[in-house]
């Protein structure tokens, strides 16, 4: 059974940090390129940051760079959004994505609110 289960969220204040993690199983998770994606109420999801499987290559939204950490231990199946100099509009459901090919996953996605 393939699982996809965010932790972390919560509500921080302007300026402040927090640390996401997704923990992987029922799939290889080493083979598959993982993102984490936001959505408010109203918006589309929008990717904000994406690691391939090894973790050698990383990317980021504009919208994040320079705040916004991406990393993952295939070791404990596991991938991390590291979120520094947060903003109210960061506010948002936070969740993590697995693709492989045609091979797509989901969270459930975790709240995160930054309060001004």
């Amino acid at each position: 059974q393939v699982q996809l289960v965010e932790f972390g969220g919560g509500l921080v204040q302007s300026g402040g940090f927090l640390n996401l993690s997704c923990r992987a199983s029922g799939f290889t998770f080493g083979n598959y390129v993982m993102s984490w994606y936001r959505q408010v109420p109203g918006k589309e999801r929008e990717r904000v940051a994406s690691i391939s499987n090894s973790g050698g290559t990383t990317t980021l939204a504009d919208i994040v760079k320079g705040r916004f950490t991406i990393s993952r231990d295939n070791a404990k199946n596991t991938v991390y959004l590291q979120m520094n100099s947060l903003k109210p509009e960061d506010t948002a459901v936070y969740y993590c994505k697995a693709i492989r090919g045609q091979s797509v996953y989901w969270g459930q996605g975790t709240q995160v609110t930054i309060s001004s």
